[in-house]
């Protein structure tokens, strides 16, 4: 029984993966807004209600491809929370990927960057929990950070949430498209640099 339940969730997970990957190429393509159930069926080659059997609507669909693209960040900076660095290095690399992966994977493509934008109007949970989970990561390199005696003791909890505010425009992909061109900004090098000094003693 177990083996036929494995074989059952395999291949519905499997079907999940096709469906996600249509999606993102169509939204990709042709834009988040222009694309409905039923060319991302089209495309699969099967019917509208063969996909309402996996997503209940176009906006699940999105969640969940929004979802996928956040996993990619989250790891990355997963990755970087665990090196062999100091606290401030670490936090230097944080900074700096979550930056690279905005402008690269969020606003080099056009219609990637709709697609974020529709997530962060909708407020959607995905988003909210992703910010959760990297606040998690950064009070955790600013403890050890503060136990090393590199930084001030403090609340790491409230220190990564202050953290990552002070970054967000380098991480926000609306901010970001709109400050990239303006020479009136701080660099994200200078950004950076002020945000971990606070920290320090």
């Amino acid at each position: 029984m177990s083996d036929l339940t494995d074989s059952i969730d395999a291949t519905r997970q499997e079907n999940v993966t096709r469906i996600l990957d249509a999606a993102e190429r169509l939204f990709r393509h042709y834009g988040y807004a222009k694309t409905n159930v039923a060319d991302i069926a089209r495309e699969l080659d099967m019917s509208p209600a063969n996909i309402y059997r996996f997503f209940a609507s176009k906006t699940e669909i999105h969640q969940a491809l929004c979802s996928r693209m956040l996993g990619a960040s989250y790891q990355q900076a997963h990755d970087i929370a665990y090196l062999p660095l100091s606290a401030s290095e670490r936090l230097r690399r944080y900074a700096q990927g979550q930056h690279k992966l905005t402008v690269e994977t969020m606003l080099d493509e056009k219609k990637v960057h709709e697609m974020v934008v529709v997530a962060i109007e909708h407020n959607w949970h995905v988003i909210e929990k992703h910010i959760s989970r990297l606040d998690d990561l950064l009070a955790g390199i600013i403890r050890e950070g503060i136990e090393a005696g590199e930084f001030v003791d403090t609340d790491p909890a409230v220190a990564a949430r202050c953290f990552g505010a002070s970054l967000v425009t380098l991480c926000h992909p609306q901010i970001v498209a709109q400050c990239l061109a303006k020479e009136n900004r701080a660099t994200p090098e200078e950004l950076i640099e002020f945000a971990i000094r606070a920290l320090r003693k």
